[in-house]
């Protein structure tokens, strides 16, 4: 209406102006078209102004629905956003199979704490820029928070392929470090439309979850199985602590015996008296704690009991041994040489009396320095065992350098073989490479008096097995060194 009224503002000023041409000079008329043209004028401003602000506010309101929906960092939808978005995808095309894609950025917080937090911005935004080159237009993603992504994109895409190879080849340096970004990524393929999508991504998560701490594997799919074990591993890993304070968790030893069958030693195993979920084996927890690193926790605990063991054993049970074992993950979380020294020197055991068994996987990575660690091991007085040699490692080049007092093999080797004469001669072999290089054998897994007297003649000088007892509490192990200590 205003633009209307200016308009008819204008049209009689000019009317009055085109009339005084004809009529006269009359300062009236002139005095009246000067007034209708300012009025027009200053209405036609006024409008432009009123344009301008509404125009301001629409800016400022996209603006706003922007910043809500969108991370201020990579520019990608928001957790909330993402989700609305995947949602009505998934409504508007219900004949699409897809996958709900959940992944982070392994080791996240080393790059931050090393190369700072400025490096740690950068490599999420090249995350995002690689999302936005690398999928097409039925992709949906976002940042869900910190180093963690989402996608929603048709089953079986192969870009998806393409965005991993782009993390497989990304390094970082600060000049004198480098580090390589890799990605973990669960996938949930779409199998219930009306679940939601937070449950979704939980599922993807779960799967995710599941390779966090794997050496070779970054991608897994989501199954019920897994569901199973993902929940098995929170309830456990939330009860740890408070089953090592009440002794739930105890030390079991299985002896070790010489070519005369008697003992010389024992191995420390873990066993965990569970209040609900009753004797729990190693298996069923081991590998959880070592895929979440507190491996490292339960394991500093074994060894404190062993000490403390060793340091009650008086008369012909002072010289016996007790192996402990050391896990890959004990190296990452802690000066694994220093804690068993401050160990022995505070219960005073001679370090000859806790023998160091490591795995083959050990030495997977790091070689250098875990040899070193190796050797001041063996420096110190420890024995050092290498538990599961064969499995398929270690290399002969890598053995004749490594600081070994004693090779354990498995009677699995043989049992599980499909050729048993080959198997034989190779079993045979490895005893004889061990005595020549001076190491001991020590064969595990001898559940029968065959087994024991074929090994005996192949030359190996130690043995552990359910043919001479199985893993028993300390009580029960201190009562039969009363008849078979040698």
């Amino acid at each position: 209406m205003s633009k209307i009224l200016s308009f008819v503002f204008l049209f009689l000023a000019t009317g009055l102006l085109v009339f005084q041409l004809f009529v006269g000079n009359y300062i009236l008329l002139d005095l009246l078209a000067a007034a209708l043209i300012i009025i027009a004028i200053l209405r036609i401003e006024k409008l432009q102004q009123e344009a301008l602000i509404a125009k301001e506010k629409v800016i400022k309101r996209q603006r706003e629905i922007y910043n809500v929906t969108h991370d201020k960092l990579t520019g990608l939808y928001t957790k909330e956003a993402l989700f609305q978005k995947i949602k009505d995808a998934i409504a508007k095309n219900p004949d699409v199979e897809y996958w709900i894609a959940y992944f982070d950025i392994k080791d996240f917080k080393i790059v931050n704490d090393i190369f700072g937090s400025d490096m740690g911005d950068s490599v999420l935004l090249k995350v995002a820029s690689w999302l936005r080159e690398n999928s097409t237009k039925e992709w949906v993603f976002g940042r869900l928070g910190g180093d963690d992504f989402g996608i929603c994109l048709p089953a079986g895409d192969a870009n998806l392929q393409q965005l991993e190879r782009r993390f497989s080849r990304y390094v970082i340096s600060n000049g004198s470090i480098e580090h390589r970004i890799l990605m973990h990524m669960g996938i949930y393929k779409i199998t219930e439309r009306d679940i939601g999508i937070s449950i979704m991504f939980d599922r993807a998560q779960l799967a995710l979850t599941s390779v966090k701490n794997e050496y070779n594997k970054h991608i897994a799919f989501y199954d019920n199985k897994m569901r199973k074990q993902v929940m098995w591993d929170q309830m456990i890993s939330a009860q740890i602590e408070k089953a090592i304070e009440e002794k739930q968790v105890r030390p079991y030893l299985q002896p070790i015996v010489d070519k005369e069958g008697h003992i010389i030693g024992a191995e420390a195993l873990i066993r965990w008296d569970h209040p609900k979920e009753g004797f729990l084996q190693p298996e069923t927890f081991i590998p959880t704690f070592e895929r979440n690193g507190m491996i490292a926790d339960l394991d500093k605990y074994i060894w404190r009991s062993a000490c403390e063991i060793l340091s009650t054993w008086t008369g012909e049970k002072a010289n016996l041994f007790i192996s402990i074992n050391i896990s890959p993950k004990d190296f990452l979380f802690m000066d694994v040489f220093a804690e068993v020294n401050s160990l022995i020197k505070e219960f005073n055991i001679e370090p000859s009396r806790l023998r160091i068994e490591i795995t083959e996987t050990v030495m997977m990575t790091e070689v250098e320095s875990r040899m070193a660690i190796l050797n001041r091991f063996r420096e110190s007085g420890f024995i050092v065992e290498m538990d599961d040699f064969g499995s398929g490692y270690s290399s002969l080049n890598q053995l004749k350098d490594m600081p070994l007092d004693v090779l354990k093999i498995d009677m699995k080797f043989l049992s599980s073989s499909k050729n048993s004469q080959k198997a034989e001669i190779i079993l045979r072999n490895v005893l004889k490479l061990s005595g020549d290089l001076g190491l001991y054998s020590l064969t595990e897994g001898v559940e029968t008096e065959d087994q024991y007297n074929m090994l005996s003649q192949m030359g190996c000088n130690l043995f552990q097995g359910y043919f001479f007892a199985k893993p028993m509490t300390v009580d029960e192990f201190e009562k039969i060194c009363e008849s078979k200590v040698a």
